[in-house]
């Protein structure tokens, strides 16, 4: 038992150690505020942009596509979403709430933790597999954030272009989507690019942690805690759980099955707070759930690979 849970603490301690170091790094002054949403922007618009396509373009296409593991995660993220808005309502939120308890509560940060969490348990094979399922799992996510941030607004006025920007026009979706077709085709990288690449992708992982460590900040607690923790309750111990349901009732089985259930545990995506803001949501309160279960999921995390490894995953 105890080479076991020191074995789970070297898969998911050095992922946090990273995030720590972020937070110090920003509170130590050694960064700014302006040099932090840099970074973020270097991370969602180049890094894990290429690091996605290097990853699966570099794959083989019938090895790493598994449809069952696609499907299963779009099935548990839609009745996740589902589930999440009709708990907001039999809990009598406020009905302008319901959206944005409903994101926060099942939308999982899958680029920046989930595929750090991924190629730490699984290597650059689960990598590949990761990466090509966020590719067709992202837009979807975006999709049921305005959907359901949307129901619960039904005065905001919301344009077609934003709607556009966030579910297609996406640079993680758009580099996924090349790699996935370039991986498809069997298309060669060329040697200089091919070398170029794997030096620029090796950066990504650890900027988007620490981007986030640097991003952290206890004013985005100020929302209401007790619906923030019923949130983050619902995303670090029912996502997990469901997730894993859904995918081993489709037949999802060994590396595949643990890949969706890392996703599945994966602490509320800073995402959320953008499109509660950009809808007229409450963003104090997507703001608590993203701290809140960034926090606690260093805990949820050991606890699930503890699991994982006792079923063989």
């Amino acid at each position: 038992m105890l080479t076991l849970f020191a074995e789970i603490i070297t898969l998911v301690l050095p992922v946090f150690i990273v995030v720590a170091i972020g937070y110090v790094v920003r509170k130590a002054g050694l960064v700014d505020n302006q040099f932090v949403a840099q970074l973020n922007r270097l991370v969602y618009y180049l890094a894990l942009p290429l690091l996605l396509f290097y990853k699966i373009a570099n794959a083989n296409f019938s090895d790493s596509f598994n449809p069952n593991l696609v499907t299963g995660l779009f099935i548990a993220n839609i009745a996740g979403c589902a589930g999440a808005f009709l708990l907001a309502r039999l809990l009598k939120y406020p009905p302008q709430n319901y959206g944005t308890f409903a994101q926060a509560a099942f939308r999982g940060n899958l680029a920046y933790v989930g595929l750090a969490l991924v190629f730490n348990t699984y290597g650059e094979t689960g990598l590949a597999i990761g990466g090509m399922a966020v590719g067709f799992v992202v837009p979807l996510l975006n999709f049921l954030s305005i959907l359901a941030l949307l129901f619960s607004q039904q005065d905001s006025k919301v344009s077609a272009k934003f709607i556009l920007q966030q579910v297609l026009i996406n640079p993680l979706i758009i580099a996924s989507f090349i790699g996935i077709i370039w991986s498809f085709l069997n298309l060669p990288i060329p040697l200089v690019v091919n070398n170029a690449l794997n030096i620029i992708t090796g950066m990504a992982l650890p900027l988007a942690l620490i981007a986030i460590g640097a991003s952290f900040s206890i004013k985005r607690l100020r929302g209401d805690i007790v619906c923030a923790s019923v949130a983050s309750g619902y995303k670090l111990l029912f996502m997990p759980l469901f997730t894993a349901i859904v995918l081993y009732m489709i037949g999802v089985r060994d590396q595949a099955l643990g890949i969706g259930i890392l996703y599945g545990a994966t602490p509320t995506a800073t995402a959320a707070y953008i499109f509660a803001q950009q809808m007229k949501g409450d963003a104090e309160l997507s703001g608590a759930v993203i701290m809140l279960t960034t926090l606690a999921s260093a805990l949820t995390y050991t606890v699930v690979l503890i699991v994982m490894k006792f079923c063989g995953l």
